[in-house]
């Protein structure tokens, strides 16, 4: 997954939060730390990866646990603000 600054600002310290629409467990993550908590999912960013320049980005990746049928998450937010 990517998080890209489309603004002019630079991010200091990231947390991106979603809400998985199945039974989605996140089995593995690299590049953040994270929490769950049924579908809620939060992740930070690493020591060394929280600072994301105006039209910078960073990069993270989990592997998935799953029955059934695994809908795309549509709603996410970044530090608290709704992701366009």
């Amino acid at each position: 997954m990517t998080i890209t600054n489309t603004g002019a600002s630079t991010i200091t310290g990231w947390t991106l939060a979603w809400t998985f629409a199945g039974n989605q467990q996140i089995a593995h993550l690299w590049n953040g730390a994270y929490t769950q908590t049924g579908a809620s999912v939060t992740v930070t960013n690493a020591a060394w990866n929280g600072t994301i320049a105006p039209a910078g980005s960073v990069t993270f990746g989990f592997n998935l646990n799953w029955n059934g049928a695994n809908p795309t998450p549509t709603t996410f937010t970044l530090n608290g603000q709704p992701c366009r």
